[in-house]
């Protein structure tokens, strides 16, 4: 494919600026227009892309490159926009705001410069007028690298107040491409850990993007952002389309022999389970699995056949009750786990394989008890795999993200999965036979050998 598709990054000064319904909004408006929307989320944020999802019909993408290395986010781009017409990247945070104590890498800014793509500002209006050109000439100037091309004003209280606001702005050089009033029923409701996903909401999260792709149309010149979107040049580095199937893989015959029995992998789904990269699945799957999607909320049996099981981020403790309810799913899992089948489990996978989530019984599968807690667990994390496991050999060193308000006791077996590198180095986690169970989401396209050795140990297990 062609490494100069259109694009455009949504940024903001700051969180809460309106960052997701523009850019969600303006992916739906696009799609309207008969265009193919790639859509793209800088940051390791699980729950936006199931919006983007729906306002584009296709898989919503992470571009991380803290995550997955700077390398990577040409070639995940390009990936995840084959075939398109054009492609919106919503921003993470403030535009230069990166990971802690790292400067600029992975922050919105950062992948810009990776893309080589223009920026739209989005700049929450409500309480300022003429400040509003200091604001943005400082973004604008802040790095001479970043192309911060255009401004959309969000939650603009009339006409005089758009008018006070055209005329600063004048001054700053950058042009107004959009004006949103405030409208109430774009806002998406959230809860202890940020927007409530799309799975959980259904037909309100679909009229939710209908009412973001409406206010963009009535306030944004869709003309003048889809040209911007096509001054993007190549993306740098020459980059080509990253691939799930390794390079150095030429099929023989055994392989042909093992597509034939492919190991089922399942891989947990439904409102509790949503926290996944698509990525993963396409690792697996050109790995050699047949990946079949379940949800632990409603079905008593694992997809037949199953001999590996994923279990990623997500609710749990939203759903704990429902979870805990149905015992036969919970019997099914602990002995699949106790049969020596590879297990993974990323953080709400990690509570609902222990004993119990605040007093209900769980899968049984470590001797650990989980629970919420009032504080927030949030950030990067550099960490280095203890010993082998299912997933990684001994020394294996992978980037991985926290983000949760529970709590596990112990915090580690036996075995850790995880030494955790940096200031307070620590372990964590649990591996135990086949269970690799950590409260670390990671993303496998950095580290290719990770899918298919859970695989390869499907098929031998």
């Amino acid at each position: 494919m062609s490494a100069s598709v259109p694009r455009l990054v949504i940024a903001a000064p700051s969180s809460g600026s309106g960052k997701t319904t523009v850019a969600t909004g303006l992916m739906a408006a696009f799609a309207a227009r008969g265009l193919a929307v790639s859509p793209h989320k800088v940051g390791p944020d699980y729950i936006d892309p199931g919006y983007h999802a729906l306002a584009t019909g296709r898989v919503g993408r992470n571009l991380d490159a803290y995550l997955c290395g700077p390398e990577l986010v040409g070639p995940l781009f390009l990936h995840g926009a084959q075939g398109c017409d054009i492609a919106v990247v919503e921003g993470v945070m403030g535009l230069y705001d990166g990971a802690a104590g790292e400067g600029e890498l992975a922050s919105t800014a950062h992948v810009a410069k990776l893309l080589r793509a223009p920026v739209v500002l989005v700049v929450d209006a409500s309480s300022q007028s003429r400040s509003v050109a200091a604001l943005v000439h400082g973004f604008a100037s802040w790095d001479p690298e970043v192309r911060v091309a255009g401004v959309i004003l969000n939650k603009v209280a009339s006409d005089r107040h758009e008018e006070l606001l055209r005329e600063a702005l004048e001054q700053a050089g950058v042009p107004v491409l959009g004006v949103l009033r405030r409208a109430a029923q774009v806002s998406t409701p959230s809860r202890h850990l940020g927007l409530v996903p799309v799975a959980e909401r259904q037909g309100a999260a679909v009229e939710a993007v209908a009412a973001m792709a409406a206010q963009v149309v009535d306030g944004c010149d869709l003309g003048a952002l889809e040209a911007l979107a096509r001054t993007a040049g190549a993306v740098p580095g020459g980059s080509a389309p990253w691939t799930p199937a390794s390079p150095a893989h030429h099929p023989t015959r055994s392989d042909e022999a093992d597509q034939q029995r492919a190991p089922v992998v399942a891989i947990a789904g439904g409102p509790a389970f949503t926290f996944s990269y698509a990525e993963t699945t396409e690792l697996l799957t050109a790995a050699g699995a047949d990946v079949v999607t379940f949800d632990p909320l409603r079905d008593e049996e694992l997809p037949e056949g199953t001999a590996g099981l994923v279990i990623g981020g997500g609710f749990p403790e939203v759903y704990a009750s429902e979870l805990s309810a149905n015992e036969p799913l919970r019997q099914a899992v602990a002995e699949l786990a106790g049969s020596g089948a590879p297990v993974a489990a990323e953080c709400a996978g990690l509570l609902y394989l222990c004993r119990e989530l605040d007093g209900l019984p769980m899968c049984g599968v470590l001797d650990a008890g989980a629970r919420m807690t009032e504080r927030l667990t949030l950030g990067y994390r550099d960490a280095v795999a203890v010993g082998d496991s299912v997933l990684a050999a001994a020394g294996t060193r992978m980037r991985g993200h926290e983000f949760h308000r529970t709590a596990v006791e112990p915090g580690s077996g036996a075995e850790p999965a995880w030494g955790v590198r940096g200031p307070r180095p620590r372990v964590e986690g649990f591996v135990e036979r086949g269970v690799h169970a950590s409260y670390l989401h990671t993303h496998w396209a950095s580290e290719p050998g990770v899918a298919r050795r859970f695989v390869e140990r499907c098929r031998t297990s």
